[in-house]
């Protein structure tokens, strides 16, 4: 396939990933809204933080490392050894569901049974429910490296909708069942999840349309693990490569979930505080995440396909690398824009969206406060997906190595910081905590590309520079807006917020025209891709 059309047909796949990112938020905070009003803080605490840290963390460690490994290079090329390779997903997934399961029963503490009833079956069903979504791995992969869009958005957008409307039913007529609610929902949104995938291919394979498009598996019995005579189980090649990211992985979990770590493991906060610093992150991360998230996954797709992993930039085909740059470059400059924007406008209205969102419950106490430093966190978040997404698809064994060594030293690093902040600063240490963890990655991620395209002519860290104009508006936007918070939010009435809400409008509108004028380039990017 050529580069071009994989940069048109990877541009697609991000832009569904968005949407699908945006209706998962969307769905979550109407949840959490909802459910305030029915359920205790606790119980929305141990969900959201104790058992989805569970599930994870299962789902994590079992498939992370297999999908990078697997999603590598070319989709030519020997589909049952890589499909051989993904069914391990499931042995390994049970490994951790039963040992992580146990911790959480056994060796955390245990939530109050008369403010959070049926906790021990809420861990079970969570672990299972991380088995079930292993089951459908091979499918998923095969879908991803085939660049299947639809079937993503129809399968995750089917059984993101089916959990909603599954709680939302439970909470109105059975709130007094507690963990079982969520456990219900979480194991029938897998199920669905799963179930979309095997139907697609069960009904895709055979079919005029995989004749036509020459795929590569051409029955579903060929989806199953199955020996071949006198050749390995698995491609070893990849069986090592996922080895190295695996190790990885569980480094880069720790860093992704370590403030939950702390909270389940070191007890600095009570489930109460810890359902609402939640709702705070959720909220905090609905533009970042569906925006960040899938960009990073579905480019690292085309880096992974344009350029040849453990090559120098000299060894690498000359007009892939100058796309490669181009297209880097770009979302380099995208998401800092992204970031900035979500940065300065969101330290003056941090107060009145929780307000909105969830009263004085919220809008009160450090709520506020965890918004705005997340604000801050979100432009972290931006730069160092598109810079680690680079890495991660170029980087050879050897590198991905010598990097595992980094992470873990990193690791530990954050670890001890996200105890000591939260020790000082309460909830808000944790997003203190993640934004030195970010800033160390990216400065490794942003070194590696330096050296990388050093011997070439192309400069794709210059998307990190954005025109003079431009900042300028960004910093005149952050003192109005910060101006008008002082005198009209957000106790004074809405007319009051009303004048607050349009003076951030009006400034939003500056940035933006400000933005088309001075970044043609980034424009003409996003719309024609």
């Amino acid at each position: 396939m050529a580069a071009q059309d994989v940069l048109g047909q990877t541009a697609r796949l991000a832009s569904s990933s968005a949407l699908l990112q945006v209706l998962f938020r969307v769905v979550t905070f109407g949840l959490n809204a909802f459910t305030l009003r029915y359920l205790s803080r606790e119980l929305i605490g141990v969900v959201n933080v104790r058992l989805t840290l569970l599930y994870s963390t299962v789902v994590f460690l079992a498939r992370e490392a297999f999908r990078r490994a697997c999603l590598s290079g070319s989709a030519k090329r020997n589909w049952t050894k890589t499909i051989n390779l993904l069914w391990l997903t499931v042995p390994l997934g049970v490994f951790w569901s039963l040992t992580l399961g146990l911790v959480w029963l056994h060796l955390l503490e245990v939530p109050d049974p008369s403010v959070v009833p049926h906790y021990q079956a809420g861990v079970v069903a969570f672990g299972l429910s991380a088995i079930i979504e292993l089951l459908g791995e091979p499918f998923w992969v095969l879908a991803q490296a085939h660049l299947f869009v639809r079937l993503k958005v129809i399968a995750e957008s089917l059984s993101v909708v089916s959990k909603c409307i599954l709680t939302v039913t439970l909470v109105i007529l059975y709130p007094h069942w507690g963990l079982y609610i969520f456990s219900l929902a979480q194991l029938f949104y897998v199920s669905v999840l799963v179930m979309c995938y095997v139907i697609y291919f069960v009904v895709f394979l055979g079919s005029p349309e995989a004749t036509k498009k020459s795929f590569p598996v051409t029955r579903v019995r060929a989806l199953l693990p199955s020996f071949v005579e006198d050749e390995t189980f698995v491609n070893w090649k990849e069986a090592r490569l996922t080895w190295s990211f695996f190790k990885q992985s569980f480094l880069k979990q720790i860093l992704t979930e370590g403030e939950r770590y702390v909270m389940t493991f070191l007890n600095v906060l009570n489930f109460g505080d810890q359902g609402v610093y939640d709702i705070v992150n959720n909220l905090g991360s609905l533009v970042a995440r569906f925006i960040f998230l899938p960009i990073e996954e579905s480019f690292y797709v085309f880096f992974a396909k344009v350029l040849e992993r453990g090559k120098t930039v000299k060894d690498q085909k000359q007009d892939d690398v100058a796309m490669a740059a181009n297209v880097l470059e770009l979302l380099l400059k995208l998401v800092l824009l992204i970031g900035l924007t979500i940065t300065v406008f969101g330290y003056a209205y941090s107060q009145l969206a929780l307000d909105i969102y969830g009263g004085s419950m919220l809008s009160s106490g450090t709520g506020p406060d965890l918004l705005r430093c997340y604000s801050l966190y979100v432009l972290f978040l931006a730069v160092n997906g598109v810079t680690e997404c680079f890495t991660s698809a170029l980087m050879c064994k050897e590198e991905v190595d010598r990097y595992n060594f980094v992470m873990l030293a990193l690791s530990f690093i954050f670890l001890c910081i996200s105890y000591f902040l939260t020790q000082l600063y309460g909830s808000v240490g944790f997003i203190l905590a993640n934004c030195f963890n970010m800033g160390i990655r990216i400065a490794h991620s942003t070194h590696y590309i330096y050296h990388f395209f050093r011997e070439s002519t192309h400069r794709p860290l210059s998307g990190l520079l954005p025109s003079p104009a431009l900042l300028l508006v960004y910093i005149i936007s952050a003192g109005l807006t910060a101006f008008s918070e002082v005198l009209f939010c957000c106790d004074k009435g809405w007319v009051a917020r009303l004048i607050h809400i349009s003076t951030g409008a009006l400034c939003l509108a500056a940035t933006l025209v400000t933005m088309s004028c001075s970044e043609t380039k980034l424009i003409h990017f996003v719309r024609s891709q």
